[in-house]
């Protein structure tokens, strides 16, 4: 993971009143857009909750942004006693800190936490750094007590501030390539994810399960469909596969396709600066998004040069498009010479 925080504007606009939402049996939740921050349903989305497994979602964030994913780790004897959910590590082995992320959000291991932690300075250094993380990004209902959710009343969140931090999470490819299999070999470790929506809903993305008896059925989620990304959480959730499943359902049904960029639209015209004439800035591909009902409209933002001295050769990179909704870039091009 890059060293870096996104941009992240949210919204409280209700895009859509989700008539199935009645039926959530979760005690918190939250179906939001991950990209503009949009709310489509929301119920006791800001209290605090125990929130089991789904702290892993940070700590696997603190682990890849500290710690080189080659790097062998030596698993100390409280990790392989831990208990809970676990990748079956034995105390004195190494392993990588790669196979540790695996293990952490498929296999939602104690143990893989319990060693990430211990090669991050320690369990103290490592909430400590989950905690400044979750301040930076500014989710004021979040504190991190360990990096595995086992229950502790320091270590809590809110359905919004989980579903901010899994928006922000899913901006990182290595965290998104990890978390959206379904199974994998690692080290020669097999793993299968614990996440079934993987598997029982298309285009499932990520992101992590958690329970304990306390906490209940915690569950993280993400679905990407015609270039937007839905982020939804439930917490202490008996039926959370088909809550999650029921409103991705009613969300998406408001979804549709527009095209938003020809293939050699003119998107601009650069003057040249013998005012002879201007070089026509045209897009170089085809681009489609999805569209929400109720949302606002669109608008192309373009990088370009204000001139030209002379005029470039037809096909030349002139500069980047980028399609925003509110403060936040959902595609984005090249622009070429016409």
């Amino acid at each position: 993971m890059k060293k870096r925080i996104l941009s992240f504007f949210v919204s409280v606009c209700l895009l859509t009143a989700l008539a199935g939402a009645a039926q959530i049996s979760a005690e918190s939740a939250i179906l939001l857009d991950a990209d503009t921050g949009n709310v489509f349903y929301e119920k006791n989305a800001d209290e605090r909750r125990l929130i089991a497994s789904t702290t892993k979602i940070m700590t696997a964030l603190c682990a890849l942004s500290s710690l080189d994913p080659d790097a062998q780790v030596r698993v100390p004897e409280e990790a392989a006693r831990i208990g809970g959910s676990s990748m079956y590590l034995k105390a004195g082995e190494t392993v990588s800190v790669r196979a540790l992320v695996y293990g952490l959000l498929l296999l939602s291991g104690n143990d893989a936490a319990y060693t990430l932690a211990e090669a991050m300075g320690g369990q103290e250094a490592c909430c400590a750094r989950m905690n400044a993380l979750a301040a930076r990004l500014g989710l004021a209902d979040t504190h991190f007590a360990n990096p595995h959710g086992l229950d502790d009343p320091e270590n809590y969140s809110s359905g919004r501030d989980l579903a901010l931090l899994a928006s922000f999470a899913l901006h990182d490819p290595d965290f998104a390539a990890v978390c959206g299999k379904a199974e994998a070999c690692v080290d020669g470790r097999s793993m299968r994810n614990h996440n079934k929506l993987l598997s029982l809903y298309p285009d499932t993305i990520g992101v992590k399960t958690g329970f304990t008896k306390a906490a209940g059925r915690c569950l993280v989620s993400a679905v990407r469909r015609s270039g937007r990304t839905l982020v939804c959480v439930s917490l202490s959730d008996p039926d959370d596969w088909n809550d999650h499943i029921a409103l991705y359902d009613e969300a998406f049904s408001s979804l549709s396709e527009a095209l938003i960029a020809k293939k050699g639209e003119c998107a601009s015209r650069i003057p040249l600066a013998d005012g002879e004439g201007t070089v026509r800035a045209v897009f170089a591909q085809e681009i489609s998004l999805g569209r929400f009902a109720g949302e606002a409209d669109g608008r192309w933002e373009l990088a370009l040069p204000q001139f030209y001295y002379r005029r470039p050769e037809k096909g030349a990179v002139l500069g980047t498009a980028y399609y925003k909704i509110g403060a936040q870039v959902l595609a984005q091009t090249v622009l070429v010479c016409g």
